[in-house]
């Protein structure tokens, strides 16, 4: 049966979700969206993730890939994005489905992943239209601190000081952009974006300049983790309702996509990022 490779652009409330990866007995990203287009494909193949969010991270720029039947393709195509959005429950949306080459790999076509991390720190809390994606902070937060602590933790490091260890996993990563803004409603928002990131880095990071933003700890604190070979115990997990995935790039040229998978696959095979998961 001949097959055709389609990405998925996809944006999810994960706040009822156990993460985005199938799990028996519990509601997942990936479990809704297999059981629809099951439904409407017959047979989906290899349903592959850019970046694997844990359980109540939130997305509005997920990319995934699979293949289906030909046949089933070219009927439904045209419909296709109508039919998901009468099927799928409210809390998941798919905004795009495109034909791609077979080359194409959510996972290791990759060239970055991009998160924001929203927090207020307004003595009133979280407005209850944005409670499930912002975060309250119980103290004030001064914005030139964050951005001090942000400084220190950019560019290729072993964060595993700020990571959930997996065995045979590295800890290696770059992190090519780190900084807070304060929008014009009050809340702060951290930008985080690298070639990959391994579990709970991200929520790690943000926990860490917090202490920083709220005076509890010096700017240079989290820059000092980084000599750590090991989890570091006195870093705060930030609550994971408060990350976002806005986005993942790609090589613009199809033709390099086969290039960029083959490089991502054999850092991976040399134990260097590959991994995506927060």
């Amino acid at each position: 049966m001949r097959r055709i490779r389609v990405r998925l652009d996809v944006a999810y409330d994960g706040t009822d979700f156990s993460g985005w990866a199938i799990q028996p007995t519990r509601r997942t990203v990936a479990g809704e969206l297999t059981t629809v287009l099951t439904r409407l494909f017959g047979t989906v193949e290899g349903l592959t993730v850019a970046g694997r969010t844990d359980a109540g991270v939130h997305a509005t720029g997920q990319v995934c890939h699979v293949d289906v039947p030909a046949d089933r393709w070219e009927t439904l195509a045209p419909a296709l994005l109508r039919k998901l959005a009468g099927l799928l429950p409210l809390d998941v949306r798919v905004h795009a489905a495109t034909e791609v080459p077979p080359e194409f790999d959510a996972r290791f076509s990759a060239l970055s992943r991009r998160y924001e991390y929203r927090v207020t720190d307004a003595v009133s809390g979280a407005s209850p239209l944005r409670r499930h994606d912002t975060v309250a902070w119980p103290r004030t937060l001064d914005l030139d601190a964050l951005n001090a602590a942000a400084e220190g933790l950019v560019g290729e490091h072993d964060y595993a000081a700020f990571c959930r260890r997996k065995e045979h996993a590295t800890t290696i990563r770059d992190v090519n952009r780190l900084d807070w803004r304060r929008d014009p409603d009050g809340i702060l928002v951290a930008t985080v974006q690298a070639d990959a990131f391994c579990q709970q880095m991200v929520r790690s990071l943000v926990g860490a300049q917090l202490f920083v933003g709220d005076g509890r700890r010096a700017a240079s604190w989290p820059a000092g983790l980084l000599s750590r070979r090991v989890r570091a115990d006195e870093v705060t997990v930030a609550p994971a309702h408060g990350l976002s995935l806005v986005e993942v790039r790609y090589p613009a040229d199809p033709a390099e996509l086969r290039a960029r998978s083959e490089l991502t696959r054999r850092r991976r095979d040399a134990d260097l990022p590959a991994e995506d998961t927060d």
